[in-house]
């Protein structure tokens, strides 16, 4: 028997590109929308990635507008139309996006490997028709926080990594370990493994890891200016996310235990030492899980 088998799956999902093209969105618009929440996916059953249902791309076909709306859901722009649409200077709008105060959605790295920041445009649109906006886009930067960007204030990249978490805790939803891979993927290996001790936890935890984002050749200058975007680097959001982590494994483990090897028959169970007579029972120590103060808390309050 010759061609493809066609299962029910294939039947009422399709491929993001035939789901991209169907939508009259360019593939990195398409997958945008994906991040934002705006396209639903569903997992391949024959493990081939995501897929979209039929009944999501009808649903969003019979929109009012489309494709226009649609389309300008995803629309981005850099800095400099940014800009424009807050009407404003571009060197305000990048003290703006460094200080928090606009998130950027995507980036990319320009042929100098300089790292090229991008905004939903919707979302500079309604920042600029809120009034309470006012004051951040006209007169003098308040002196606090003209001191915090002498200091080399930057939260672009962590805000972005905010940003990205909640993406990927929406695609795994309903699978605790998948939870919990989406927080390991914003740290470094290392720390990773500090956090994550038990060789078999952290090997099944591996697998559930989302697909890295690739930026040039692996060790290669682009991959280590993107590296420096895609994993957490200052001690505080360290701090956060290594928390975040080992409360979601301990809810994984809670679901369902890592897979271990089956123990050797005769092999005895190792036992806990008993404890020195009149000795006092140890409890152990808790983990206090720290909230991030200021923008970084309340985008990962907004985004869980």
């Amino acid at each position: 028997m010759s061609g493809n088998i066609v299962t029910p799956s294939t039947r009422t999902t399709c491929t993001p590109g035939r789901a991209a093209r169907e939508l009259g969105l360019k593939r990195g618009e398409f997958d945008l929308a994906v991040h934002l929440g705006h396209i639903r996916t569903v997992p391949d059953e024959g493990g081939g990635g995501r897929r979209v249902p039929r009944a999501e791309i009808d649903r969003l076909c019979a929109g009012e507008g489309f494709p226009a709306t649609l389309r300008e859901r995803v629309e981005t722009v850099g800095t400099r139309e940014g800009a424009g649409l807050l009407d404003v200077p571009v060197s305000r709008f990048t003290r703006l996006a460094r200080l928090g105060v606009v998130v950027p959605v995507k980036f990319y790295l320009n042929r100098y490997r300089a790292v090229v920041w991008l905004y939903l445009a919707e979302e500079l649109q309604q920042f600029a028709a809120d009034e309470n906006n006012t004051p951040l886009l006209s007169g003098r930067t308040p002196p606090g926080l003209r001191e915090q960007l002498k200091e080399g204030l930057d939260v672009r990249a962590r805000n972005w990594r905010v940003r990205h978490l909640g993406f990927l805790r929406r695609q795994s939803a309903g699978r605790p370990w998948a939870q919990a891979a989406a927080v390991a993927s914003l740290l470094d290996p290392a720390r990773l493994a500090e956090i994550v001790p038990d060789p078999y936890e952290r090997a099944h935890l591996n697998r559930f890891l989302p697909k890295p984002m690739a930026y040039g050749a692996p060790e290669s200058p682009t991959a280590q200016v993107a590296e420096r975007i895609l994993r957490a680097a200052d001690p505080d959001e360290i701090a956060w996310y290594r928390a975040d982590l080992e409360q979601a494994v301990s809810a994984a483990r809670a679901a369902q235990p890592a897979p271990r090897p089956a123990p050797v028959p005769g092999t005895p169970r190792p036992q806990r030492p008993p404890a020195a007579p009149g000795a006092p029972h140890q409890h152990p120590p808790s983990v206090e899980r720290r909230r991030p103060r200021g923008l970084l808390g309340r985008l990962c309050r907004r985004n869980a």
